[in-house]
Order: C-alpha cells, then structure tokens, then sequence
C-alpha cells in the first residue's frame, strides 16, 4: 500500500529532468550556424547529429518506460539524468562532428528514459487532483520548454556561446538528481525472475530506424528512389513482423491489449495527431519567408503568442479537466488548436491582414494544445494499470514524437510538391489543409473514445483496467 505521497519537491526535480531535453537538448534546432561555425562541420553531418536525439529517443523510450516498471522508475530517472549530464559533456568538449553525434545520441537515450519514467512516478505518487496538478507541471516542463528553446537558445547562444546551453543542461540535471533523491523507488508488481523482451527490442529498433529515416530523409533521398522504397518496406514488414512476435508471447516489449482501453486509445492517438500538426509550423514558417519576405526573425516573433498561449493555458487546462472532466477541454482544446492552424492557410490575404491572421492562429495553436494537454495527460495515465504505467507512458510519449515527424514529412512534402506546379501560396495553404485534417482526426478519436466521464472527480484514485470502455 503506498504511504508516501508525492510532494512539490519531487514535482520541481520531476520538471527539472523534462526540461534537459525539451529547453536544452531541443535548443540544438535554433543555434545550427553558430555551432556549424564553431566546429567546422558540414551542414550535412550536423543536421544528422540533430536528427539523432529524436530517433534514438523514438527507438528506446517504449523499452525505458517497460524497464522502469520492473527494475524503477526512480532508478530509471537517475540513469536518464546522468546520461544528460554525459551527453550534454560530450557538446561542451567537442571539437568536430565525433563528440557532437555522440552526445545527441546519448541525450536521445536520455530523454528515452526520463519521459516515460517521470510520468510513471507522478501516477504511483500523486492521485485525484494533486496528480492532475502535477502533470500540469510536467506539461510545462515538455510543452513550455520546446516553446522557450528557440528564445531561450538563440539568447544563450548570442550572449554567452553556444555551449553554455549545455552547461546551463547540466546543471539542471545536477538539481534534478538532487531534488528526487529522497523519493523512494517505484515499480510494477511482478512476479519471478526479471524477464525482457530483447527480440521483440531488436525487431522493433530496425523498424524504428528503417521509419525514422525514411520520414527524416525521404524528401531528400526521392520518395521514389530505391533507398526510400527498401526503407518503407522494412518499416511495414518489420511493423506486421512485430506485432505477430508480440502478440504470442507472455513477455512483451509492447502490451497492446492497453489500446483495447478507449480511453486510453483515444488519448494516445489524438497525441499523436496534434503533434503531426507541428507541420503547420514548417510551412507557416517558410511562407512567411519566402512568400511574404520576413525575416527568420521576423517569423520568429509571429509564434510568440503560441510560447504565451500554451504556458498560460496548462493550469487552465488542469482546473477544466477538474470540473467538467477531460473530454470536454480536449474537444475544446483540439478544436481551438484546428482553428488556429486553419487560419495560417488564408494566403490569399495581404501582407498586414495575413500577418494578423498568422499571429493570432499561432495563439489558438498555443491555447488549445495548452488546454489539451493536462487531461490527455492524465487520461493516458489514469487508465494505464499500476504495473504499466512506464510502458504506457513511453507509449504514449513515443506518439507524440512520431507524430510530429510525420506531420513535418508529410506537411513539407505537400507544400513542396505543390510549390513546384502551383504557386506559393496554393502550396502553403495545401500544407495546411493537411495539418487541418489531422486536427479533425484528432476530435474524431477524442468524440468516439473518451468517456464522458474521465477525469471527473469520482474517476480520481480508481486504477481502471485495460477492458474496453464504452464511450
């Protein structure tokens, strides 16, 4: 029975952990020519080390999250810090392309396990409205901090060097490992022999890195050149491949029956595709560029009401979710967000008009997802069962990074094929209608899979089972 409850100290490490990766380790995107200055690399070579983190993330945080249910979450959060603070080491040291792979792909392996084990450790710790509340503050730490990165990065890096934003990592790894210290560890009741599904790794690490490439380089490589069609059928067989594996086995890296829980599905996908909407801000932003002639600056400056927008909406979020339950304010949120991005593909606007509309789109994008977050947070978790809750938030997690890379691949994809027989601005508003649907999909899954009730307050401390619900 668990006696000890979660406390703001804990919450405060638990954030602090979360924002190594998406402050520090993202700012990476934002800095490419100072860094590419310093060390003297190609264009080429750094933006395959940037690449890195999300794949090595997206292959391992599944496995981190099931390992921290058998041997700790706490341990696992450790070990995802002192990654951290080695991967952010092997930046400050470098001279050249070596170091700056290696320590991408080690912050990639950091955030694998600091993810999933996190939220693992709010649900055993935290119940009702204090585990609501913390997952807002874990929202911050993930959402807020991929929306301070390009300010926040681009300072650092103007003001003190690049490097320093890998100093500043370390230390917030450093408090992080101090402020959980005292927690006691956390795991999933099990029985036996510690067990792991290595097949079941290795077949879903080559399917991982056959589909990761293929959406990172396909445009580059030719949607239709040999290297691109090998990639897409190992992904498809490698996928069908696991699925039978791990349907048949008692020890499994991947438990599907957790998506014959609706409400957990509904979460899970709809993650998934509000991250794929993350391809609006590849063909906003190039737009406004090349279409409209603004400055990266310039364009910069048009997301800003997004950064405020979803900082300021998450404990919103929370306290709806604590009134009326989560479908509501994901509806709610999902549909803001839709209609924000809808309003970037009125390109046949003019220049001030259409500047307007960009800037206060941005700002719905932020409100909704802000307003999203929380109770799709919490409903991931709250249906996850107590012995699950690592895998189910590496599950859960990994949507989202799959998600957002493929809507930037099929966004860019869109708007470039069109630009090519159309004009710019056909292209841009196409790239948004594609990142429209995926708002739509995302309401879809929320209408037809969450229950009315989830998130309500009599639904608070009840560990539901992975049952299908009704809707």
């Amino acid at each position: 029975m668990m006696t000890y409850k979660g406390t703001n100290k804990l919450i405060t490490g638990i954030v602090f952990g979360v924002i190594t990766f998406w402050l520090f380790a993202q700012a990476m995107v934002n800095v490419v020519p100072s860094v590419q200055a310093d060390l003297g690399v190609s264009l080429e070579a750094l933006n395959i080390a940037i690449s890195l983190s999300a794949l090595f993330s997206g292959m391992f945080i599944v496995a981190a999250g099931g390992l921290a249910d058998k041997i700790g979450r706490k341990k696992i959060t450790n070990i995802g810090l002192i990654l951290s603070i080695i991967g952010s080491l092997c930046l400050v040291f470098a001279q050249g392309a070596v170091l700056l792979i290696i320590g991408r792909i080690i912050q990639g392996l950091s955030a694998a396990c600091i993810m999933p084990a996190t939220i693992a450790l709010v649900k055993a710790y935290y119940e009702g409205a204090d585990r609501q509340r913390a997952l807002s503050f874990w929202s911050i730490g993930s959402w807020g901090g991929s929306g301070v990165c390009s300010f926040a990065g681009g300072a650092i890096a103007t003001y003190m060097g690049w490097r320093w934003i890998f100093i500043f990592s370390i230390i917030f790894a450093l408090l992080g490992l101090f402020l959980i210290k005292d927690t006691p560890e956390s795991k999933g009741e099990t029985s036996g022999a510690f067990k792991f599904d290595y097949a079941g790794l290795g077949i879903f690490i080559i399917t991982m890195l056959a589909l990761n490439v293929f959406i990172a380089f396909g445009a580059d490589l030719g949607w239709t050149s040999p290297t691109t069609i090998i990639l897409a059928v190992v992904a498809i067989v490698g996928a069908i491949v696991f699925f039978k594996v791990e349907r048949n086995k008692a020890i499994v890296l991947i438990d599907f029956s957790l998506f014959k829980n609706k409400p957990y599905a509904g979460a899970t996908y709809s993650n998934f595709l509000l991250n794929a909407i993350a391809g609006t801000l590849v063909v906003a932003n190039t737009y406004v560029q090349v279409g409209r002639g603004f400055t990266a600056f310039q364009s910069g400056m048009l997301s800003l009401g997004y950064l405020v927008a979803v900082l300021a909406m998450i404990r919103v979020g929370e306290k709806i979710l604590q009134r009326v339950g989560a479908k509501k304010p994901m509806i709610w949120g999902t549909i803001i967000t839709t209609v924000g991005v809808a309003m970037m593909g009125l390109t046949f606007l003019n220049d001030l008009t259409y500047t307007i509309a960009v800037f206060i789109g941005f700002a719905l994008f932020g409100l909704g997802l802000g307003i999203y977050a929380t109770p799709s947070t919490d409903t991931s978790v709250s249906n996850a069962p107590s012995n699950k809750v690592g895998e189910a938030a590496g599950i859960y997690k990994m949507a989202s990074s799959l998600g957002g890379a493929f809507g930037v691949a099929i966004s860019a994809t869109v708007y470039s094929t069109m630009a090519a027989v159309s004009s710019i601005e056909v292209a841009a508003t196409a790239g948004v209608i594609v990142n429209v649907i995926f708002g739509v999909l995302a309401l879809l899954s929320i209408i037809i899979m969450v229950p009315q009730n989830a998130g309500k307050e009599k639904e608070r401390g009840r560990v539901l089972k992975t049952e299908p619900q009704a809707s």
